[in-house]
């Protein structure tokens, strides 16, 4: 096998990354893909940057031993609070992380009021902050943590009573203030957009920050030389460090199509 079979390696707190898989797989069609979702710790959001930090590293090493040639990290809490280290941890691979969308939001809003989604913890580091510094000025944003949405989503309640009565929570207050723009902050969120857009109406945009994270993934392995040369249709292997069968039951449901799931585990001593 050459560095040009080698999977790219996408991994989140549980199922959210998918939707930046389907962008992937959407853009890429020839590479192949490994997908690890750890819903033995779902959700990131509550928890400290060091334990997400130490869950990022032992499932980066996890895909590494299955030839992982560029890591998406498709979590914006993991991202928020493991990016950096995973990149100075693991200085021979190339990271790809997720970051809320602000700055097309920016550029985009009529109003000059955006509403955000995200979780607290995405909200709380320094990569947020960090974007909103940069691109947010002159801008009104309206922050809302969604709280139980992850796990709605995970449950794959995407259009529940208590679905939407989170994202009513969330939206309506930010609608009465005029908001033109969605930020989507988190990767579960995109699964739930049809509600959201039910909710807001059809004049508010909504960005998912999926396909320019897939295209951001294309670039560098354009640039190092490492996409996939051999024009085939090629395949996605799925594991959890949940249940398989409740992984592999939402399949049909968010990515439109079925596959074997795997399971694995979490050892006392931290490795998988």
């Amino acid at each position: 096998m050459t560095i040009f079979d080698h999977p790219i390696g996408v991994f989140d707190s549980g199922i959210g990354g998918l939707s930046v898989l389907r962008s992937i797989r959407e853009l890429m069609p020839d590479e192949d893909l490994i997908y690890f979702g750890d819903q033995a710790h779902v959700p990131y959001g509550p928890r400290s940057m060091a334990q997400i930090q130490k869950y990022s590293e032992r499932i980066t090493r996890f895909l590494l031993k299955h030839n992982s040639k560029i890591i998406v990290v498709a979590c914006n809490t993991a991202s928020a609070a493991a990016l950096k280290y995973l990149r100075v941890t693991f200085p021979e691979i190339s990271f790809v992380g997720m970051e809320p969308a602000v700055k097309p939001a920016a550029e985009k809003t009529q109003t000059g009021r955006v509403g955000v989604l995200a979780t607290p913890a995405t909200f709380q580091g320094a990569l947020y902050a960090s974007v909103v510094e940069r691109f947010g000025a002159g801008v009104e944003l309206f922050q809302h943590t969604c709280p139980g949405l992850v796990n709605q989503i995970e449950a794959g309640e995407l259009d529940s009573p208590k679905t939407r009565a989170i994202l009513e929570d969330a939206l309506l207050p930010m609608l009465e203030k005029n908001i033109d723009t969605v930020v989507l902050g988190c990767t579960h969120y995109p699964f739930v957009i049809p509600l959201i857009r039910q909710i807001a109406g059809e004049n508010v945009r909504v960005i998912d920050p999926a396909p320019s994270v897939a295209r951001q993934v294309k670039r560098l392995l354009e640039a190092e030389g490492m996409m996939n040369q051999a024009g085939q249709g090629a395949g996605i292997r799925y594991f959890t460090s949940g249940v398989s069968a409740a992984m592999k039951s939402l399949l049909p449901l968010l990515l439109d199509t079925d596959g074997e799931v795997e399971s694995v585990s979490w050892k006392k001593d931290g490795e998988i």
